[in-house]
């Protein structure tokens, strides 16, 4: 349960749905506001699909690349640190968000990079190669993060009227900290696996 509820929050902390409500919003602006929600939930299935697909393939992804577990740790926590950077320190030359396309969006940028990133997909082949057993932990981690980040998501056009874009930077910003402090503890204990496995 522990693996299952640390593992949860990592994925849903990376996956920062509060911190992407505006990016839906503003790349379905050119959508009909009666195909939006139709159009999330098409977006966040694919995504599923897409981060499921990476769940189950990390451990070959491992093999046939030769990456060793100490490379995946640290590489792992780089990214999580300068997304959550990102997230922290956010500038115009440095932010996530795409051009809104012109028309009804399909794939990208909803659901890859906004939703399947690949800050989370990179996640999830860390955690999977470095405890494979814990996969069923896992799984469950990720479809609990993805629901909850889902039911933001699909209703997002309301959550920004009530709590307003202020509160949601707020939010984001906080999400960041803590993202900051796993990335730092991954990186830690890749480095240290590394030099105890070279000893």
């Amino acid at each position: 349960m522990e693996l299952i509820v640390s593992s949860a929050l990592v994925f849903f902390l990376i996956l920062d749905p509060f911190g992407n409500v505006p990016l839906f919003l503003s790349a379905l602006s050119h959508t009909a506001p009666e195909r939006r929600k139709t159009v999330i939930a098409r977006e966040l299935l694919i995504a599923l699909a897409i981060m499921l697909a990476f769940l189950f393939g990390g451990q070959a992804f491992m093999r046939l690349f030769h990456v060793g577990a100490p490379a995946l740790s640290v590489g792992g926590g780089m990214i999580l640190l300068l997304i959550a950077l990102r997230m922290v320190f956010p500038t115009p030359e440095r932010s996530l968000r795409e051009k809104a396309p012109e028309d009804e969006p399909f794939i990208v940028p909803l659901a890859i990079p906004y939703v399947a990133g690949p800050s989370l997909l990179a996640m999830e082949i860390v955690l999977v190669s470095g405890n494979p057993d814990g996969l069923p932990s896992y799984l469950i981690a990720l479809v609990l993060s993805w629901l909850v980040s889902a039911i933001v998501l699909y209703f997002s056009q309301g959550l920004l009227r009530v709590l307003g874009p202020k509160t949601l930077v707020a939010v984001e910003r906080l999400m960041g900290m803590v993202l900051v402090i796993v990335a730092t503890q991954m990186s830690l204990e890749g480095i240290a696996e590394f030099f105890g496995a070279a000893r």
